[in-house]
Formats: C-alpha cells, structure tokens, sequence
C-alpha cells in the first residue's frame, strides 16, 4: 500500500495546519486563537490599572503608520491619501515612517515601537493584501504597544481581535474615520474602553521556531489514511 496524506499549511484559519503571525492567550497561558469561531469575553472589565491609563494619557499625537511598500495589491495608500487631509481638516496629523514618508525610524528597531507607546492613539494596521484570514504581524505594532489599531484587509477581523478594540477602515470611509478618531481622541474615558481586552487577553507574535510544532502535533494526532 501506498499512504499518502494532503494537507494544508497557510495562514487561513481553516487549513488543516494553522501558520500564524499572531497568537491569542488568555491570562493563564491558554492558547485560544485566531479561529473560525473565536468566543471572546461577553463583558470586558474596565482599565483600572494606572501604569495603563498613565502611558494613554500621556499620548499626544494622532496616529503613526511605518510603511516600505508604497504601491500594493490592496491599495492601502489610496486610502490614506484620502485619509490625511480629512484628519487636516480637524487638526490631526498622520505621521508616515518609512520610504513611504517624510519621517524616518529603522524597521525592527525598538525605538520605533516606544514612539507608538508613547505618543501615539492610533496606528493604522494596513496589510499590503486583501485576503481571507490574511492578517499579520502589523496589528502587533499596534496592540503591544498601547495603541488602538486601525485595520485594513479581506479578513474576519472579529476572529482576531475583540468587539470594541478596534477601527475598521473597510467600514468607514476616510471621512467618516477622521471624524471617529478626533471623537475618541477629545474623550479618555472612550479611549479606555478599546482596552479593556488587556484584562482578560495576551498577544503574542507567531514564530518559525515554534509554528513548526504544530506540523508535529498533527502527524502525531491525527489519522494519515
């Protein structure tokens, strides 16, 4: 006999073997997701923490987006060309790091990150592609370091991140999200709400090193033939 298996292994949550740029945790180390049917919690508590609301209350600045790629398959650039004279018209600026911008911070270096933590309320999470579960390490930039992310791509983003933590561009039109920005912005308490998913979640970044295990974990659960 000859045995022969076909199985997937990609970052669209229903192949048969997950790879994934991000990895969602409860607060005891459980590994919950991204997945199709992604159950978050039903009533987030409040930020009470100080050192949190100390590092969003020190945020000066509209939002930041570090970009390489200035022409894509998604058109992501079309959308911030709209985007930045509509937050001109309310006194917000969008800062633009990278070969796409007028502003400079070398990719990877950590420095980069800190200016998101510490000045930043938003950072604009926009993937190259619009594809099905394609989401990556972008969103990262933003949850881990104390900013709200603005997403942007052809995903399910209600399976990676949860209800109220979150702007979706593909639901707002540059106008629309200009003016939902400043309104957060001009109310803490508001600002606060998107996170609330700290109290009950943990993200992390999906790593080669570790996203191999899951091809082992699968040839020795489940059946071949």
């Amino acid at each position: 006999f000859i045995f022969l298996f076909n199985w997937t292994w990609t970052y669209k949550l229903s192949s048969d073997i997950r790879w994934s740029y991000i990895l969602i945790y409860d607060l005891e180390g459980n590994e919950l997701g991204p997945k199709l049917d992604m159950n978050w919690s039903t009533e987030m508590k409040p930020i009470q923490d100080t050192k949190t609301k100390a590092i969003l209350n020190g945020k000066t600045k509209t939002a930041a987006w570090f970009v390489s790629h200035c022409k894509t398959n998604g058109q992501r650039e079309k959308y911030v060309h709209k985007l930045k004279p509509e937050l001109a018209k309310l006194n917000l600026i969008l800062d633009v790091y990278g070969k796409c911008g007028n502003l400079v911070c070398p990719m990877g270096d950590n420095k980069c990150n800190e200016l998101v933590k510490t000045d930043y309320y938003f950072y604009l999470s926009f993937e190259n592609s619009i594809a099905w579960d394609y989401v990556t390490e972008k969103l990262l930039t933003a949850l881990l370091n104390y900013a709200v992310p603005v997403v942007y791509g052809g995903a399910d983003y209600s399976r990676f991140l949860p209800p109220g933590s979150y702007l979706n561009a593909n639901e707002l039109n540059p106008k629309e999200l200009a003016r939902t920005m400043k309104e957060i912005i001009q109310n803490k308490t508001r600002y606060y709400v998107f996170f609330r998913w700290r109290n009950h979640y943990v993200y992390k970044y999906g790593e080669n090193a570790s996203e191999i295990c899951n091809v082992c974990t699968a040839l020795n659960r489940d059946p071949i033939i």
